[in-house]
């Protein structure tokens, strides 16, 4: 411990500590491994939010295991503790939250990494935990329960050195024995070898592009494992790098040399920046072609980190589809996460319901709007024998092009569905954005694309009634607009909370088929929800019962004389271009008009 006056021990009875079914058992650590744990205290320094860390030396030769104990034996209620998790300077879990994983207190969690040996500095393998910004709690809080620290074992199968358990030594200096004449036939092969790589080489880099230079991939950092899949990446090994996807024939897009990016975003000038999220920040660039792009950089520290943006290019480059964000490339060059799409002139749907200065769309824009976001979740949904869950279904991942096509975007959290038709869900941590997510799912932590059919009945509301999913600042039976609005309708008052702005340009008829939709879609459980077929073909239903614009409405019953002129496109002032830093979806004020990230909430 570098700083044992920060740590303060806390324990609990050893019986009080449940084990869940299918994770943590008593053989992974007793019950009093997890009945004991070091917090933070009030060690007097002026920053609170300090780190708690532990060191210790090893050898660099070598690869190491590191698995981290959990269990929440410190707070009063669920979703009370978040905090980050740390190996050797990387970060290894954002927002930490046990009560969610475990679906309780007390409950045992743990997680393992693998560190290499080009990972490892000094000699030493760092663990520290530290409060996480996601946390509302006035005192900044982070545990660890146990820390097991396991050496691999090398090339040679040994613990210890370049010498096979049967004595062979394996390193630089060894000498198989075999004849002469095989020896020196091996070293002319090795000596061809050799002058056809340097040739081969040469002309590799005649034709690389100027500027041009290898580096280090952000995929041979530090990966946690899983127990269905273990990575284990160096960042010697070519093969663990994207680039080699490429080659592999997968085609995962085109990959940008992070010189290129540089050039189209002006080495990444402030001013170009268009959002801030979650992954990083989205920097608007264009080519020497005049092409514009949406150039989304990862931050190391960020929430989202090498798994989304594994996720974001394999999901991605299997998906085509009019009413899905297109992945144009990415670059892993120098340690960088990026991620190049297409442009999205006008970004974010949430821009045009509320919380902005944008010209709010008509009902019919609405209605076609979340027909082409319908369009591309049933394609998700069923373009491909297992089908995709894109699992973070909201109004700032639906964007906006120059003609108000909508598409669905960001795919970082996105999972395949179930491997056969025996399985009816995907089991798996709960993931998403407050608000939208499927109480089913979170409680039951089994993943179907009815999870997604859930958040979209939010959002359908969220467009009816152009107010946020959660609003804190309402009175608490108002916070959650999924409950609100199912409450108002049922009391046959839903024309209540409709925005104000489209009031009198709804047909009856339209409207009713509209929230016969979005309230099916929000259905208690599962089963008992639409497929996002059926919503289509509701929402295609709404939209011609719409008709034809009203003409004999009186223009003061319908819409303000600033926004009396609904159906033309919105305007932006490009020197005035909006940033906005999403952390939350509970009150946002506005969006960047091109491009939007998402909050992941565990």
């Amino acid at each position: 411990m570098t700083f044992p006056q920060g740590a303060k021990n806390v324990s609990v009875p050893p019986d009080m500590i449940e084990y869940p079914e299918g994770g943590a058992t008593p053989l992974t650590a007793p019950h009093w491994v997890y009945a004991t744990a070091d917090q933070m205290e009030d060690s007097g320094v002026s920053n609170p939010n300090f780190n708690l860390t532990w060191e210790m030396n090893v050898d660099p030769t070598f690869s190491y295991l590191i698995r981290l104990h959990f269990c929440d034996i410190v707070s009063k209620g669920l979703n009370q503790l978040y905090f980050n998790v740390y190996v050797n300077g990387m970060i290894g879990i954002s927002s930490l939250d046990l009560s969610t994983l475990t679906s309780g207190l007390g409950i045992p969690y743990y997680k393992d990494f693998l560190i290499n040996a080009s990972a490892i500095s000094n000699g030493s393998v760092i663990i520290q935990v530290g409060p996480s910004s996601t946390s509302q709690s006035s005192f900044p809080n982070a545990i660890l329960n146990g820390v097991e620290v396991l050496k691999m074992s090398n090339s040679a199968g040994s613990l210890d050195g370049l010498f096979s358990s049967d004595g062979t030594y394996i390193g630089q200096n060894s000498r198989p024995h075999i004849t002469m004449k095989i020896a020196v036939g091996f070293v002319i092969a090795l000596g061809v070898t050799a002058i056809a790589l340097l040739l081969l080489g040469v002309i590799r880099r005649l034709r690389r592009p100027k500027g041009y230079e290898k580096q280090k991939t952000f995929s041979s950092w530090l990966l946690p494992l899983n127990a269905s899949h273990c990575s284990f990446l160096s960042s010697k090994s070519k093969s663990a790098t994207f680039p080699s996807f490429v080659s592999s024939g997968l085609n995962l897009g085109r990959f940008f040399t992070l010189n290129e990016l540089r050039e189209a975003t002006k080495s990444f000038d402030e001013k170009a920046v268009i959002g801030v999220g979650g992954f990083g920040k989205v920097y608007l660039g264009e080519l020497e072609d005049g092409t514009k792009l949406a150039i989304k950089r990862g931050n190391p520290s960020s929430s989202q980190g090498i798994n989304e943006f594994q996720t974001e290019i394999q999901m991605l480059s299997k998906l085509r589809h009019r009413h899905l964000v297109s992945l144009i490339g990415y670059c892993d060059e120098q340690s960088e996460m990026i991620l190049v799409y297409e442009y999205m002139a006008y970004g974010p749907l949430r821009d045009h319901l509320y919380g902005s200065s944008l010209p709010h769309l008509s009902w019919r824009q609405r209605l076609e709007i979340c027909i082409g976001s319908a369009r591309g979740l049933h394609y998700l949904h069923t373009g491909s024998a297992q089908g995709i869950i894109h699992r973070d279904v909201k109004t700032t991942n639906i964007l906006l092009d120059e003609n108000f096509l909508a598409k669905v975007s960001d795919f970082g959290l996105s999972k395949a569905g179930p491997a056969s038709l025996d399985q009816t869900h995907v089991s798996t941590a709960v993931k998403g954005s407050f608000g939208y997510l499927d109480p089913e799912y979170f409680r039951r932590q089994q993943l179907t694309e009815k999870s997604d059919v859930y958040s979209f009945g939010v959002v359908l509301f969220e467009v009816l009634c152009a107010r946020p999913a959660l609003d804190p600042a309402l009175p608490r039976e108002k916070v959650n607009l999924a409950e609100w609005a199912m409450q108002q309708h049922r009391k046959g008052v839903l024309d209540r909370i409709i925005d104000p702005i489209i009031v009198g340009t709804i047909t009856p008829e339209s409207l009713r088929k509209y929230v016969e939709a979005a309230e099916k879609c929000l259905a208690e459980y599962g089963v008992d929800r639409p497929s996002m077929g059926d919503v289509l073909w509701h929402l295609e239903y709404a939209l011609q019962l719409q008709g034809n614009p009203p003409t004999n409405l009186d223009p003061a019953e319908t819409t303000d004389a600033k926004v009396a002129n609904l159906d033309q496109p919105c305007r932006k002032d490009s020197e005035k271009q909006l940033v906005v830093d999403i952390s939350d979806d509970s009150g946002l004020a506005v969006g960047s008009p091109i491009f939007a990230e998402n909050f992941q909430g565990r």
